[in-house]
């Protein structure tokens, strides 16, 4: 049985960063945060890059069962598609404005929400970050950095898909979206483990598959031709990933090619298994929700929090997604 676990170390990265219900307005404490209301729940703001991908739902869970856990109401709001900046950015101001107890941000773009968190944390709103970094210093710029090691993630992608390519061939990177801190760092980390093969050629890097399993299926098409060439193709998030799978199996080359994914939807753990997908990168998304409002309670309530917190990747093949450790971070348990 093959387990290929991370326990990553992040180093203090320059880290990324949406409208919600109104929340009662309260005054700021000494310690800088606002507090519940009397006798009320805190109230944390959840903004996900995009609602439609499984993984944000696996977020959500996460981060309703800190609520439970810390007696806190989560409220869970973001823009629809994960390239609507502007959308996102409103989401962070209107939270602003309703001042909520905290917020937890998956950014966008590293760059883009770095006015509107800071906006946020200047009205005493602790600000967590997760998933993807922000431009900034956590335990400064905003409370903590909750997420995968991102490079280091890309770089197992890497390495599996050239021991199954038995270290030569040709390969191909589908990157997700422009300004996407996450991705980027996992496909740098790809590129990085795939150099250290010479009998492995890259012979197409420079493709962006966008914001949606459509958008990426649609770009996958497009590029037919270098794929019938490719030994190996690596896609760095879950929407490439599904839009690369769709598109092999209109080109009739699903199986036929190495494929290394990443995260968890259905769709692809049934494409592990049918021999369409041969390893996915697998996140801990419901610990990254978890962790992310457990991270903006403890800065409320004036604890020491981490400035990183390492959520861990794992590789899966059909070797061991049926063992119970990969079951239970399949089912969130």
């Amino acid at each position: 049985m093959k387990l290929t676990t991370i326990a990553l170390t992040l180093v203090g990265i320059a880290l990324l960063a949406g409208c919600g219900p109104s929340g009662d307005s309260t005054a700021k404490t000494e310690g800088g945060s606002n507090p519940a209301p009397a006798g009320g729940k805190l109230t944390i703001a959840v903004i996900p890059k995009g609602t439609t991908h499984t993984y944000w739902q696996s977020v959500k869970a996460g981060a309703e069962e800190a609520g439970k856990e810390f007696n806190a109401e989560i409220i869970f709001k973001g823009p629809v598609k994960e390239d609507d900046r502007a959308g996102q950015i409103q989401v962070v101001q209107q939270f602003t404005a309703d001042k909520v107890s905290g917020i937890v941000l998956a950014p966008l773009d590293n760059n883009a929400l770095v006015g509107p968190v800071k906006a946020a944390t200047a009205e005493s709103i602790p600000v967590t970050i997760i998933d993807s970094s922000l431009t900034g210093e956590a335990g400064k710029d905003f409370t903590s950095y909750v997420a995968t090691d991102n490079k280091a993630a890309g770089m197992l992608g890497g390495e599996r898909l050239a021991k199954l390519l038995g270290e030569k061939g040709k390969v191909v990177l589908l990157r997700y979206g422009v300004g996407s801190a996450s991705t980027t760092d996992r496909e740098a980390g790809f590129l990085e483990a795939i150099a250290k093969y010479p009998g492995i050629e890259v012979i197409s890097k420079d493709e962006y598959a966008g914001a949606t399993q459509s958008e990426a299926q649609t770009k996958a098409m497009q590029m037919v031709d270098v794929l019938k060439g490719a030994d190996g193709v690596f896609t760095p998030n879950e929407s490439s990933s599904r839009g690369m799978l769709s598109a092999l199996g209109q080109m009739g080359l699903a199986g036929k090619i190495k494929f290394v994914g990443f995260d968890m939807a259905t769709e692809l753990l049934d494409a592990l298994k049918a021999n369409k997908i041969d390893a996915l990168v697998a996140q801990n998304p419901k610990k990254m929700g978890y962790e992310g409002v457990k991270a903006v309670i403890q800065k409320i309530k004036g604890e020491t929090v981490p400035g990183v917190i390492d959520t861990g990747a794992t590789v899966i093949d059909r070797e061991n997604v049926e063992t119970p450790d990969i079951q239970k971070l399949i089912k969130g348990e």
